[in-house]
């Protein structure tokens, strides 16, 4: 699990995935939660397949009842995602900063300590509403994916997920948004074309589009379950330059 290889896509491994949780302000759509499932298949076309290792299954508690319009159900298996060869794992170990520097559980160094697994000890907990943790690769860097996982041991969906890219640590000048599922624009950061999705031990792979950058910042908004934000890790790849 520690392991960051990239494979061909023919050895990546296949594996069972999980699945549900709440509400996002006053929305009363309630997913299906036997469609939509997950693919999270892309990339780029010829590329080669990342294996980020995924953490065992383990889901404790009882779900509550996920009340979010369009939501995207976990894969089945194992996503296949494409990026250029050469690509590399750049947030391993790198330095993290949060809009709460004070999170009420776990340290922000967590979130690229490589370890995925769910428990304690395992995760960081930030304070309600929107709330960002931001990545300093140390250099600029072109981005291929950012694969994210908040919190897998419990059925939710976390609110405005949103992931941009910028060579401005303060997010002001030159920022790239790869990646928004604020479907009301809560966040008033603009509505978002993606998709919410169910946490699952499989993460969110999101298409990092060759992005130049050195700074990766993530935004979430709570969840289904409470109104915290969680991060137990978040993979970015790319290479240098």
């Amino acid at each position: 699990m520690k392991h960051k290889l990239i494979v061909p896509a023919f050895c990546l491994a296949a594996a069972l995935a999980l699945p549900s949780c709440g509400e996002k302000g006053d929305s009363t759509t309630t997913a299906d939660e036997g469609s939509g499932a997950a693919t999270m298949s892309g990339g780029t076309p010829g590329g080669v397949a990342l294996d980020p290792g995924f953490p065992p299954e383990l889901i404790e508690g009882t779900p509550k009842p996920m009340n979010v319009p369009n939501l995207m159900q976990p894969p089945t298996k194992a996503p296949e995602f494409l990026v250029p060869e050469g690509t590399t794992l750049l947030s391993k170990g790198k330095p993290v900063t949060s809009s709460d520097d004070a999170p009420l559980i776990g340290d922000l160094e967590l979130i690229t300590d490589g370890d995925k697994e769910a428990g304690e000890g395992y995760y960081v907990e930030l304070l309600d509403n929107l709330q960002w943790v931001q990545i300093d690769l140390e250099a600029a860097s072109t981005v291929n994916a950012v694969w994210v996982w908040h919190f897998h041991s419990q059925k939710r969906a976390y609110h405005d997920v949103i992931v941009q890219i910028s060579d401005d640590p303060e997010f002001k000048e030159g920022v790239t948004t790869v990646f928004n599922n604020d479907y009301d624009d809560s966040a008033q950061m603009g509505k978002g074309a993606d998709r919410p999705y169910v946490e699952s031990r499989f993460g969110m792979v999101i298409d990092g589009k060759g992005t130049k950058g050195r700074y990766v910042r993530l935004y979430s908004n709570g969840n289904t379950s409470n109104e915290m934000n969680h991060y137990i890790e978040v993979e970015v790849y790319g290479s240098a330059g």
